[in-house]
């Protein structure tokens, strides 16, 4: 194989692998985003049954205000029972005690259904909470991974980097701006075999010379049909050529 070949596809290799690295990283940030997304959750849920929790309470307390401004009127009315002597103004202060003391009951069956609901609410903070605390230790652990991993691919990168310009400043100035052209246009399938004839990055066949020129192994060939930069080995299964 031609030494200029054989650089082209080791920096082809370094550029691939380049991609890869580079797409990896890429995908950290997302990642970070998603990790980020299940802590704000855990934390939002928990803050949320907080809120209810405040939210009983306040009714409660508010009820409770209630129970005493209707108890005060009761104790009001009792003693404008005991100074009246009209028969019409007693029963109508008894029957207005009696509205106020059904109220009131009605008000401690409210707060007896708030104590339950918020009993309950503190069975979901705890595990709310306790959900919350797993999934910080699960983050935390899985952000450390993604740290160690972003400075591993980063120092993969630069020593690729590095080895990519070095192996592209070794390579003929045109052969290196053919390669780089095709490269932004056909992305990092630009040397590719033929097998059967047909070149290995449109899958279209060859004309016959084309194929004798690449086999023969003295000059750089590239495809009729894309532009890609050719070559044989003979571990290919390749076409006979008459």
């Amino acid at each position: 194989m031609l030494e200029a070949l054989e650089k082209l596809l080791i920096l082809q290799d370094r550029d691939r692998h380049l991609h890869r690295v580079r797409d990896e990283l890429a995908r950290l940030g997302p990642e970070r985003q998603s990790l980020q997304q299940r802590l704000d959750a855990a934390r939002t849920a928990v803050e949320q049954v907080r809120q209810h929790l405040r939210q009983l309470e306040n009714e409660r307390r508010q009820l409770e205000l209630d129970v005493a401004g209707k108890q005060q009127l009761i104790d009001r009315y009792s003693q404008q029972q005991m100074q009246t002597r009209k028969n019409e103004e007693y029963q109508a202060l008894a029957q207005e005690i009696e509205r106020l003391k059904v109220a009131i009951r009605q008000i401690e069956d409210r707060e007896l259904d708030l104590m339950e609901q918020a009993e309950q609410a503190q069975q979901q903070l705890r595990a709310a909470q306790e959900t919350l605390r797993q999934t910080e230790v699960s983050v935390q652990q899985q952000q450390a991974l993604l740290l160690q991993r972003e400075q591993n691919l980063l120092a993969e990168e630069a020593q690729l980097t590095a080895e990519r310009e070095a192996l592209a400043a070794a390579l003929d100035p045109s052969l290196r701006q053919r390669y780089e052209r095709l490269q932004r246009s056909r992305g990092g399938n630009v040397v590719v075999g033929i097998a059967h004839g047909v070149c290995g990055g449109c899958h279209m066949r060859l004309p016959p010379q084309v194929i004798v020129n690449c086999r023969s192994d003295q000059e750089i060939v590239t495809c009729t049909n894309c532009g890609r930069i050719l070559y044989y080995s003979r571990e290919m299964d390749m076409e006979v050529v008459d």
